[in-house]
């Protein structure tokens, strides 16, 4: 589906279910060189279970226009303006890593404007905060190949799926690396790799957003992530008064990791 916004316009992957106003809605935010297309296993479930599903590309990637948001901040502003599009009344907002931080100031910045909209609040793969090394940073610039395959290295706990994985055979590894590739190929006046990790990186709003959130609000962890490992996730789960905490035996790529983990504790904790 293609989302008319005041500045462009955004892509949003429905699970092949058409838009229907009187559902719940759940707004999926992939992380940094990613794309809708993360969320699939949990996205297709939901649309065909009751829900709206609205997975966006970000601004700037792949099939959305506009310029790759420059932080948080600018991003959690697209997802507010999806919203209003949509003319949603209700909706859960769902995040992975990069994600994460966005649909936490969404989640803020729109209660102040609208409050009870946002229902639900969903960080998976989260750190606050989300530091990157500075030869990260330089690599996503000066060999973004070189910092794609570290990332994955990093993101991943095995490299055999499961059986729930997207089929048999999936190379969850080699999938990953492919889609980031594709996904920097997708904006050619932009790096939004490095564009993506550096607003993570100078993201510091987590410590007063948090204590704001007035939703429940779920972590769903890795065990295995060396990318945003749990312990880093602390102070965000400090902070919140309604914290649910789910720890899954993943790296960072829990959707495709732990497809069915990831799904139950979304299930689970959207039925409240």
């Amino acid at each position: 589906m293609l989302i008319p916004l005041p500045n462009h316009t955004l892509y949003a992957y429905t699970g092949g279910k058409p838009f229907t106003p009187t559902q719940p809605t759940a707004v999926f935010i992939h992380g940094v060189l990613n794309d809708h297309s993360v969320w699939i296993l949990q996205t297709r479930y939901m649309a065909h279970h009751g829900w709206n599903v609205l997975a966006i590309d970000l601004p700037g990637h792949c099939k959305s226009e506009g310029m790759p948001p420059q932080s948080v901040e600018e991003a959690a502003d697209t997802v507010m303006a999806l919203l209003d599009a949509m003319n949603i009344k209700k909706a859960a907002l769902i995040g992975h890593s990069f994600g994460s931080l966005i649909a936490l100031e969404a989640a803020v910045r729109d209660a102040q404007l609208h409050p009870g909209r946002v229902s639900h609040l969903v960080m998976v793969g989260t750190a606050y905060p989300m530091r990157v090394s500075p030869a990260l940073l330089d690599l996503s610039v000066s060999a973004p190949f070189k910092a794609i395959d570290m990332v994955n290295s990093f993101s991943h706990s095995t490299l055999a799926p499961p059986p729930s994985a997207l089929g048999p055979g999936t190379w969850l590894y080699g999938g990953s690396k492919a889609l980031m590739r594709r996904v920097l190929a997708s904006n050619l006046q932009v790096n939004v790799f490095h564009t993506g990790f550096k607003a993570c990186d100078d993201y510091r709003g987590g410590e007063t957003t948090m204590p704001q959130v007035t939703c429940p609000t779920l972590f769903v962890l890795g065990s295995a992530d060396q990318m945003t490992p749990p312990k880093a996730a602390q102070s965000l789960i400090d902070l919140c008064e309604q914290a649910q905490v789910v720890k899954l035996p993943a790296g960072h790529a829990l959707m495709t990791e732990a497809p069915e983990g990831v799904l139950q504790a979304l299930k689970d904790f959207l039925k409240s």
